[in-house]
């Protein structure tokens, strides 16, 4: 089916299919985090060693990774309706096995299903956006999006403590499961009467060879990542980890050899190349994406530093999902002067934030630390839709799901290295036990190196929208000899 050059403008449900989309946005993150809160209750209920239960975390976000190109790929090709309801019936599914668990066995597998369901969802709802809605009301609509997105995080660590301590009819943490059934009854089949069906025009067929390279070397570095600071850092997790960019070598080299042959690759490198800056917007997404780590540390920080219990360190985040619900309108104001430059705008207050947070833990002041953590919240607000849309601007409509795939796959790696880097110093500098005022230094150093790289992020990101503008007045100049 092939997509219309201005099809949201002819599209009078554009705006609640954009509601229906948004659910697959909010679900993958929130399962995410959600789990962290009822990891105790967890391991007492099924007798679950301590790694065993780090698999329950772990091996989502591997699955998850690792599938959101493929997930991506599958949408552009046979179509991003059917892909977004496929992926959320087998979330439904998934969600099943893990709220009806009897041993720790089965709920790894569902988590496994889980992830997997969740990368074929994720991507179709960004690249849904991107083919809808004409480019007067994409902004609107990605603004949108990135307050789901950011609020996910927040909202899952609280919901999950509401839950667990709630206990509703007895189900304990297989609540933080079984509520995603109800909300994809209601929303597969509003998927399938309001969600328009968009895919590539000239579809190909799928490149598996390419997906298992890509899944190999994405491993390879997520694996170790997630599963090398729990053990200690064995030799096997830096082998992986050495092992890694031969594997991507292999993988690009087969996609410019099937692109060579007229063969469909998963991930085109014509269309990399032709994408101007898309290297750098990537970049950008992997580094921004380091605020992951800020909220596992921010939980410790609470917990371990200010001794508060798992409510109320849930309820002491609150002041991000304020912000990041301000943010989006606050975004869209700005970009009318800010532009492409709204990106970097958005971490420069998130920097901001952080280091103000910083400052608070270190002389003692957590009284200080919710205006700070606004900041932050605002700054994740306008940062999110400005960055997404400087990504998938650079690529054409009909690669709209590869491209929300490899931007999603970018900040999920961005979330496995800076939860394996800056929580490693972290938990270096405040080991278990250790006294109030290392665990307070120690979050503090945290917020500084996440600076450091949400900084890294802002200088990239306003290279890329210098780039875009350049490529606008080539454009403009080429326009006018004609």
């Amino acid at each position: 089916m092939p997509i219309d050059s201005n099809p949201g403008a002819t599209d009078a449900r554009r705006w609640p299919a954009l509601a229906v989309l948004l659910t697959g946005t909010l679900l993958p993150p929130l399962d995410f985090f959600i789990v962290n809160v009822t990891l105790p209750s967890i391991r007492t209920d099924l007798h679950a060693s301590a790694d065993v239960a780090q698999l329950v975390v772990s091996v989502y976000a591997m699955a998850y990774a690792v599938t959101l190109i493929l997930g991506g790929r599958l949408g552009d090709i046979h179509g991003r309706r059917r892909a977004f309801v496929a992926g959320m019936l087998g979330f439904g599914l998934a969600s099943t096995i893990c709220g009806l668990a009897g041993s720790a066995g089965v709920l790894v597998l569902g988590r496994l299903l889980q992830g997997i369901s969740a990368a074929v969802m994720a991507p179709q709802a960004l690249a849904s956006i991107h083919a809808m809605f004409p480019a007067s009301e994409k902004s609107r609509a990605l603004s949108l999006y990135g307050a789901t997105f950011g609020l996910a995080a927040v909202g899952g660590q609280l919901l999950g403590g509401v839950l667990v301590s709630a206990d509703l009819w007895g189900m304990g943490w297989r609540s933080v499961f079984l509520i995603n059934i109800p909300v994809i009854v209601l929303a597969v089949p509003a998927a399938l009467m309001l969600v328009r069906e968009t895919k590539e025009e000239h579809a190909g067929g799928m490149d598996f060879p390419g997906a298992v390279l890509l899944a190999l070397g994405v491993l390879a570095v997520v694996v170790p990542l997630i599963e090398g600071r729990e053990h200690g850092w064995p030799w096997w997790s830096l082998g992986l980890l050495g092992l890694s960019p031969s594997l991507l070598v292999i993988f690009w080299r087969y996609e410019k050899h099937r692109e060579r042959w007229a063969r469909t690759p998963l991930v085109p490198p014509s269309v990399m190349s032709a994408a101007n800056g898309l290297y750098l917007g990537l970049a950008a997404a992997v580094l921004f994406y380091a605020l992951a780590a800020f909220f596992l540390t921010f939980a410790v920080y609470q917990q371990a530093g200010l001794h508060r219990d798992a409510l109320a360190a849930g309820l002491a985040i609150l002041p991000v999902g304020v912000g990041q619900l301000l943010g989006p309108p606050l975004g869209l104001r700005l970009s009318r002067w800010l532009g492409s430059n709204a990106a970097a705008f958005g971490m420069g207050l998130e920097v901001a934030g952080l280091v103000l947070t910083a400052g608070a833990a270190v002389i003692g002041k957590p009284s200080l630390i919710p205006l700070p953590l606004v900041l932050i919240g605002v700054g994740q607000g306008i940062a999110v839709p400005a960055l997404v849309r400087l990504n998938i601007d650079l690529v054409e409509p009909r690669w709209a799901g590869l491209a929300a795939g490899m931007l999603s796959a970018a900040m999920q790696l961005g979330a496995a290295l800076s939860v394996a880097l800056v929580g490693g110093a972290f938990f270096t500098l405040a080991p278990d036990g250790a006294a109030a005022d290392r665990v307070e230094s120690s979050f503090a150093v945290a917020c500084l190196l996440i600076s450091i790289a949400m900084t890294a992020a802002a200088v990239l990101s306003r290279r890329l929208a210098g780039s875009k503008l350049d490529l606008k007045n080539v454009d403009a100049s080429k326009a006018a000899a004609k």
